[in-house]
This record gives C-alpha cells, sequence and structure tokens, in this order.
C-alpha cells in the first residue's frame, strides 16, 4: 500500500523537479520508504518520472523498494495496492520460466506484465493503481482496479500525461490551471460527492474503475476491462441452498486471502453484521484474530456491547478504543484537510483510523461492501417500489400529478420534495436509485447553481449506469448502482484518503471482484427476506451469529453532527455560508439560495447534510483553489 505519482513527456518540457514536488504532497501515504527514478526514452527528448511512497506490508526488505525495473524486460513500475494472490500468479509465472529476485507482489506485478501485457490485469485479486513504464513499446500503462478502491488520477494536455494517486499532488505541481469543474459541482450537489470520472479540477480526470489508459507518442488511449453484470447474467443459482453453498467458499477464499501480510492485521469490529461475519469466518480456521473497536463514554452513541458480544463469542483479541464525541468535533478541521475532493462523509473514517494506526496497527479488514451486495439498505426495497410506481405514474391524469406533487412540495422537507419530483414525472427527474440518493433535489440545484441547466454529462452518465444494469432484477439493478455510485464515489474514495492520511491500508473482503459477481448472479427473491437482515449473509454462517448482533436494528457509524451545527459548528458554519458570494464559490453558486438552506436547516426544514456539504465543498475550494 503506497502511494504514487509520475508523468511522460516525449518533449521533455516537464523537468524532473516535477516529481519531486508531487511525491512530498503524497508523503503521508507511504512513511516507510520513498522512491523516484528518471527513464529517458528512447527519442532522446523525452523521459517518463515513477515516484512511489511505501507503506511496507508485503516484503518488506529493500527487494520491495520502488520503482522496480525488471531486469528481462527493463520495463520499470509504480504501484499502489495489494495483489492478494499474487503467490498463485507467481507460481503460474514460474512455470513458464520466470525468476524472481523477491518476495513482494510489486515484482509479480511487473512480471506478470512482461508475460501477459495488458492481460495480466484479468489475473489479479485485489485492490490496485498501476504505472508501468513498457521500454519496448515506449509506453505507459496505467491500471486501476475493479472497484476502485485505490484511486487514480491523471491529466493530459493533448501531448503529455501527468498522473498520481491524489488529485492534491497533481495541484501541487503548478503545471495545471486550478479552475472549477462545474460538471462534478453538480455531481456533488446531487449526491454530496464528485462523479467516476469527473474531479473538481476541470482539467485533472479519474481513471474509472476496471480501466486502464495507456500513454504512447503523445496520444493517450483507454479501455474497460472488466464489467460484472455480463458474468453474472451467465450462471444463475436456481436455489437458496446452491446459492448459499457458493457463496460460504467464495467468502472463506477472499478473508483469507486479504490475511496475506508480512505485518499484524486486525479488523475493523462495529458489532454489525458484516464486520462479525468476518471474524466468524476467520474463526473457523482456529487463526488469531485482532479485533478493534470505537466506543463511546456517551451511552447515545455507544455501540461496545455489540462489538464486545462478538469478541467473547469468537475470543478475538479485542480492543477497544474509547473516545468522546468531542474528540471528532475538536479532529473536523484536520479531516477537512485531509480530503482529497470535497464529500459529505469521511471525518468519522479519519478519526477511526487514527486511532486505530496509533496502536501500531497497519492493516485493517473492513466490513464494507455487505450493505451493497447482500441487500442491506433501505434502496433494495424502496426503489423498486419506485420503479413499480413509475410503470402506473402515466396513467395518472397531469393535473393530478401536479397537485399532488404542489401538496407534498409545501410540506418543505427533504423527503417531501423527492416525493414530489417522483410524482410529477416532468420528464427530467432521476431515476428512482438516484432520486433516492440524491442531496440536493433538481429544483433546489436551479436555485442553488448559477449555471442552473443541468449538464448533458452528468444524465449521460447516469443513462449509462442504467443501461449497463437493465438485465439484473430490480434488486440486483441497486447493487450494480450502490457499486458503482455511493460505494465507489464516496465510501471507497473516503476510507482510501482518510486513512491513508494516517498510512493504514484498510482491506474489503465483501469487495472480491468474483465474490461480487456471484453476488450480482443471485436472484432479488433468493437474496432478499422480509424477516432477516441480510438473510444470505447469514445463512451462509450457518447460526454463528448472535441473534442480537442478527436483528437488532440497522444503525450506520453515525456522528452528532445535527447538534454541533446548531451548537459547537453554528458560529464557523454560518460564517462561511452567509458570506457565500464572495469567497471561492462566487459566480458558481447562488448566494442567496445558500443562505436559504442554511435558513432552512435552523428552522428544522431540512437535515444537516445540505449545509454541511455546501460548507464542505466551499472549504475545499478555499483550501485547493
Amino acid at each position: 500500500m503506497c502511494g504514487i505519482a509520475g508523468f511522460a513527456d516525449s518533449t521533455g518540457r516537464v523537468a524532473p523537479e516535477v516529481l519531486d514536488v508531487a511525491s512530498r504532497a503524497i508523503a503521508h501515504r507511504g512513511p516507510d520508504d520513498e522512491g523516484r527514478q528518471i527513464v529517458r526514452m528512447n527519442n532522446g527528448r523525452g523521459h517518463v518520472g515513477l515516484a512511489n511512497r511505501r507503506l511496507s506490508i508485503l516484503d518488506l526488505s529493500p527487494a520491495g523498494h520502488q520503482p522496480m525495473c525488471d531486469p528481462a524486460s527493463g520495463n520499470w513500475i509504480a504501484y499502489n495496492g495489494e495483489v492478494f494472490n499474487f503467490r498463485d500468479v507467481r507460481e503460474q509465472l514460474q512455470r513458464q520460466g520466470v525468476v524472481f529476485q523477491s518476495q513482494s507482489d510489486t515484482e509479480v506485478i511487473l512480471k506478470a506484465y512482461g508475460m501477459w501485457r495488458e492481460q495480466c490485469l484479468d489475473r489479479f485479486r485485489g485492490m490496485f493503481a498501476i504505472a508501468i513504464w513498457d521500454v519496448q513499446r515506449q509506453r505507459l500503462f496505467l491500471a486501476r482496479d475493479r472497484l476502485g478502491k485505490k484511486p487514480l488520477y491523471y491529466w493530459y494536455d493533448g501531448t503529455k500525461l501527468l498522473f498520481a494517486s491524489e488529485v492534491r499532488a497533481l495541484l501541487a505541481t503548478d503545471l495545471i490551471p486550478r479552475r472549477i469543474n462545474h460538471v462534478a459541482v453538480e455531481h456533488f450537489l446531487t449526491f454530496g460527492s464528485v462523479g467516476e470520472e469527473e474531479t473538481l479540477i476541470e482539467s485533472i480526470q479519474a481513471l474509472p474503475p476496471a480501466s486502464y489508459l495507456t500513454w504512447q507518442d503523445g496520444q493517450i488511449e483507454g479501455h474497460e476491462y472488466w464489467d460484472p453484470v455480463a458474468i453474472s447474467l451467465g450462471n444463475r443459482p436456481r436455489s437458496e441452498d446452491s446459492a448459499l453453498s457458493r457463496l460460504r467458499t467464495l467468502l472463506s477464499e477472499s478473508v483469507h486471502l486479504r490475511m496475506v501480510s508480512d505485518v499484524p492485521v486486525g479488523i475493523f469490529l462495529s458489532g454489525g453484521i458484516d464486520s462479525s461475519a468476518l471474524v466468524a469466518i476467520l474463526s473457523r480456521g482456529g487463526q488469531k484474530i485482532n479485533t478493534f473497536s470505537i466506543v463511546f463514554k456517551d451511552t447515545d452513541y455507544n455501540e461496545g456491547q455489540f462489538s464486545r458480544a462478538v469478541a467473547r463469542r469468537f475470543q478475538s483479541e479485542h480492543h477497544e478504543i474509547e473516545l468522546m464525541p468531542g474528540d471528532f468535533l475538536d479532529s473536523v478541521p484536520e479531516a477537512l484537510a485531509a480530503l482529497d475532493q470535497p464529500s459529505v462523509d469521511g471525518s468519522n473514517s479519519f478519526v477511526i483510523s487514527r486511532e486505530v494506526r496509533r496502536t501500531g496497527l497497519k492493516v485493517a479488514l473492513s466490513g464494507l461492501g455487505g450493505d451493497e451486495i447482500f441487500g442491506g439498505y433501505d434502496t433494495f426495497r424502496s426503489v423498486p417500489q419506485m420503479e413499480r410506481f413509475l410503470s402506473f405514474r402515466r396513467w395518472l391524469p397531469a393535473p393530478v400529478r401536479t397537485t399532488v406533487s404542489r401538496a407534498f412540495r409545501d410540506r418543505g422537507n427533504d423527503r417531501a420534495r423527492k416525493l414530489a419530483t417522483l410524482i410529477a414525472g416532468n420528464g427530467s427527474d432521476l431515476h428512482p436509485y438516484f432520486l433516492a440518493r440524491a442531496l440536493f433535489t433538481a429544483n433546489v440545484q436551479r436555485e442553488l447553481r448559477c449555471s442552473r441547466e443541468p449538464s448533458p454529462q452528468l444524465k449521460a452518465a447516469m443513462s449509462r449506469l442504467l443501461a449497463r444494469c437493465a438485465g439484473l432484477d430490480a434488486v440486483g439493478r441497486v447493487s450494480y448502482l450502490e457499486l458503482r455510485s455511493y460505494m465507489a464515489t464516496m465510501l471507497l474514495r473516503d476510507t482510501d484518503c482518510m486513512s491513508m492520511a494516517h498510512g493504514l491500508e484498510v482491506r474489503t473482503p465483501f469487495l472480491d471482484h468474483i465474490l461480487v459477481e456471484y453476488a450480482l448472479s443471485i436472484p432479488g427473491e433468493i437474496k432478499l427476506s422480509k424477516q432477516t437482515p441480510k438473510h444470505l449473509l447469514v445463512k451462509a454462517m450457518d447460526g454463528m451469529l448472535p441473534d442480537e448482533i442478527v436483528y437488532r436494528p440497522k444503525r450506520g457509524f453515525t456522528l452528532p453532527f445535527e447538534h454541533w451545527l446548531r451548537n459547537e459548528l453554528k458560529s464557523s458554519v454560518e460564517k462561511v455560508l452567509i458570506a457565500a458570494g464572495h469567497g471561492p464559490l462566487d459566480g458558481v453558486l447562488n448566494a442567496a439560495a445558500v443562505r436559504e438552506v442554511w435558513q432552512s436547516f435552523l428552522e428544522g426544514k431540512t437535515s444537516w447534510s445540505r449545509p454541511w456539504s455546501l460548507y464542505v465543498l466551499d472549504r475545499w475550494c478555499a483550501a485547493n483553489l
């Protein structure tokens, strides 16, 4: 696990010092080692730069140093992440006569590329962002893992290319104009995060998950190498029993693969179904388990009794980290500063990662992804219901739709505004999934944004996702959209930047791509149960999970932002929002509409997340633009 940066320039105009600047900007991602390499191109003018900041997890010796060169081919690699099945891939290569000099997965990736070129990606199970300079082809190869666990951003001006693990590393080079991306602002206001391929900087793009990009002779070309839908439609289980049998095998494989490490591995244990299932799976193999939980003195937020119950059941070495809610409040400025892209979420991940890293742990397993593949969110029930409503909405006379829609909108709360949008059906409303996940509805956005017309890019991106999952049933569609939207653009991005701010690697067994493919293949009627949340996951555990864990009300890890915005944070947030027309978002957001959002919150008409999102956006722009 590391951070990477680099460039490719056939003209020789990029100064080598640019590599030093970008590397320093991501030093927090890899505190154990650093390396930089400049490679001359065959044309005698151009050069390629590769930089790496290393968090040593596998092969702690100097043999794992990056950038790494393959003596056989002359290729160079800078790589961020973990390929968990690297030993299997290594054996495949050794059978073909490949010789290794280290025990690292970095060398396996480099040799695999030398053997199979871009098809090497099909063999990897893990999380990664890869940069390889192919000496023979004079080609830079950039690739990102299938689910988007590890980030990779790039800037291309028509000839030269810069790339890095963080947007801020690219900005630090001072080669890139700091102009705001209005499409990204629209996506942020819609969903509380920036979209999959965009960044808030106009000319910086994100390499999408499951994609690779090549640069050669000043030209770039992008390719997608994986999409789970086609695979999942090919072999659907016909019964719950057959689904459970396969799930148990894949869950066990995925969890045990992610215990591969040359340093200790712990588990974030919240006491919910997902993290408890990870502990249960590891307990079957008799493996020593270290679990970590955040507990509060304030009983309103303390769920320590649940994590303790799981730790006792499976006899883990359990560590409780006690915090006051005020500890989170004090960390809000630091957490906002750690955001590589603005997000309405993330502060909790920052503090949890910091506290766990302070114990000396470098690697932790997380239950992230369990809700998305096993149907744990309300959206798995509400979105199919809304889809059914849409099937007969067109039979309602327009005057009736208008009247009922207005009645809901006049209630003035967030849920009513969404229902009003759904009922109105004016031809521009969002698909029910995107409406359910929306932060600000289209009507509110029209007031907020100075550029009021919706961008065709955002609508096209949503249409592409919907087209991809059209062949899935209603439950499968929600699962796919959660993975490609909320999971990819908020949860995984926030987890990466907040954990890496402290040099902590977070692994997500539920997001193993083979497990995801199979979970998407399971019909919705098998996956969901009216009686048991995440029914298939619970049954796959063979009754190992305690009833008080399975049947307790679902509650995400929440912080008292509602209270804070009315009290401790009120002054600082209000000051920013009241002055919205004079700050970094001048000409981007309508100042009067921003103040109206704040006033609506004070009057109890909208949730804390709306004004908070505007505050986060303003603070990110002030720091980076």
